[in-house]
């Protein structure tokens, strides 16, 4: 259950950590506007544009994966194939990210469709 617990806390991190990325680009528009982060955001292009969507996207992810992780935990079905499946979820979420920064649209949706079936392959084995 470790394994689980461990991918659930940077599951829920990831999202802030994709952060940095969008908060560097936004520093390089004009210095980063604390007052009104979300309009300076929406200014972002290249880059800043995509790591804001890479950021944005780590939210959606985490409702999935929670939702995986509560039928695992829910119906007792921790085992080494449903924590397998936790760290390839991981794993591909954190290699969409950088395939997003850096602008590789195929590989990046690849890993999402890893990402996103390794979260609803744990949801199967847990029935």
């Amino acid at each position: 259950m470790t394994t689980l617990l461990i991918c659930a806390l940077l599951a829920v991190l990831m999202p802030y950590f994709a952060k940095a990325p969008v908060a560097f680009a936004m520093n390089k528009l004009d210095g980063y506007d604390n007052k009104h982060p979300r309009d300076q955001q929406t200014k972002l292009t290249g880059f800043g544009a995509r790591a804001l969507a890479a950021h944005q996207n780590c939210f959606e992810a985490l409702a999935v994966f929670a939702v995986a992780l509560a039928v695992v935990l829910g119906t007792n079905s921790v085992h080494q194939v449903t924590e397998l499946l936790a760290i390839t979820h991981i794993i591909a979420r954190v290699l969409y990210c950088v395939f997003y920064y850096l602008n590789l649209d195929v590989l990046r949706s690849l890993v999402w469709f890893v990402g996103l079936g390794s979260a609803v392959a744990m949801i199967a084995v847990s029935m």
